[in-house]
């Protein structure tokens, strides 16, 4: 990099730069042979008015003035400049990481680069050590380097802050409770569907008679009151046995707002009958526009059969892992913060939000489980389903609307056909 650098530079100068309160500044500037220039500049703010070009922010976290610096910078970006902001992190509370958590939340702009230390030698950063140094270089070696600067750290928080973009201080809920209570609403139903005892072993005809009568009971006056001004999409989260498969619907208003109209929770449902419950919420949600599946494990088969359905443009079939929830939870976590969200006044609600928690870095499920009010077993199974929804509600997907011709047995007079009608001359 350097020679390359050498090759183009004209050359190099000292210069003084005077700042706004008449300090002399000693720069640095590097002029090229094409007429461009780097020039290296203290932190104060002032330095940047009046300039032009790209700005770069070294070890951004760690400056006083971080928000004066930025402010001057995008100022530049008037005229087509770049700002970018490159820094470990330097704990949760400083403005750099809460440009980062907005910028996951869509409330900014910004596009973020993780860089980890195993990122850095797949990409030939131990390679380069030992080239410089004059050292061989062995896949043995590299993973003892590694392991060196990690057992120097005093802590493992450190090692992590460091060397993998986890900021320090990251543990505990995720989502504050008062957010949580806030944006309940009373109200709003919860339909458990509860397979009975070996409900697996009873015929095919008996299975879907049961789960048609409960759908009719419970699900059908649901749907009948739905807000027809709305869009409608879908997250589900998926269990066979011991915790729940959870469907949550979620109202887009023309205002943006967003609710969750009713909550549907199946215990121990065969597959057959979760796709049979599941097809008749679908078939009914008006201006059905999207849906997001958790299709980790089991749950592929029930994502793939609505990706048949409806299509890949309206199903999309999600794996859950760590970029996924650092992508999205954020998302999540907005729209309790903005208060743009409603769901249902329950405990069991409150407590799978609850269970989203930080760990190393990252807004997820922890692994502990906790009983509902019902006696079933869960595991944060309404905060995945929710999050999956939100997920959805970002989807362009395709609103149904359409109204459909009449069956051969209906009468002749619902559709245009004249054929027996008195005619005229």
């Amino acid at each position: 990099m350097g020679k390359g650098v050498q090759q183009g530079c004209r050359e190099i100068q000292e210069e003084v730069f005077t700042d706004d309160e008449d300090k002399a500044i000693l720069t640095f500037v590097v002029y090229f042979a094409s007429g461009f220039k780097v020039q290296a500049l203290s932190s104060n703010p002032s330095n940047l008015r009046g300039m032009q070009g790209n700005v770069t922010i070294d070890e951004a976290a760690f400056h006083d003035r971080l928000a004066e610096v930025l402010k001057a910078a995008l100022a530049l970006t008037m005229w087509g400049a770049k700002v970018r902001l490159i820094s470990t992190h330097n704990g949760v509370d400083n403005l750099f990481n809460q440009l980062i958590n907005d910028s996951r939340a869509g409330k900014k702009r910004y596009s973020i680069h993780t860089i980890t230390l195993d990122d850095a030698c797949r990409q030939g950063l131990y390679r380069r050590i030992c080239q410089v140094k004059g050292t061989p270089w062995t896949p043995e070696a590299e993973e003892a380097w590694k392991a060196g600067l990690l057992k120097d750290t005093a802590t493992e928080e450190d090692a992590l802050e460091e060397y993998f973009c986890v900021p320090k201080q990251s543990s505990g809920a995720y989502i504050k409770r008062v957010l949580i209570e806030r944006a309940m609403q009373p109200d709003i139903p919860i339909l458990r569907f509860t397979a009975p005892k070996d409900f697996e072993l009873q015929s095919e005809e008996t299975r879907k008679a049961v789960a048609e009568l409960w759908c009719e009971e419970h699900l059908k006056p649901c749907l009948a009151a739905l807000d027809r001004s709305c869009r409608h999409v879908l997250g589900e989260d998926f269990a066979r046995k011991g915790d729940l498969s959870v469907f949550v619907p979620l109202s887009l208003a023309t205002n943006l707002r967003k609710g969750v109209p009713f909550v549907v929770e199946l215990v121990n449902a065969p597959y057959e009958t979760q796709r049979q419950i599941l097809f008749y919420l679908l078939q009914g949600l008006y201006r059905f526009t999207a849906a997001a599946f958790d299709a980790t494990g089991n749950g592929g088969y029930l994502a793939e059969a609505a990706r048949l359905r409806w299509g890949v443009g309206m199903i999309e079939c999600v794996m859950l892992n760590d970029p996924w929830y650092r992508e999205w939870m954020p998302k999540l976590k907005a729209e309790f913060e903005d208060g743009n969200l409603t769901i249902p006044r329950h405990a069991d609600v409150q407590d799978d939000l609850g269970k989203i928690q930080v760990i190393n870095g990252i807004p997820k499920i922890d692994k502990g489980k906790n009983t509902g009010q019902g006696g079933q077993q869960r595991h944060g199974d309404f905060a995945v389903a929710l999050a999956m929804a939100v997920r959805a509600s970002w989807m362009e997907g395709g609103a149904i609307e359409f109204t459909p011709l009449p069956g051969k047995r209906d009468a002749e007079r619902n559709d245009d056909y004249h054929r027996y009608e008195r005619g005229a001359w």
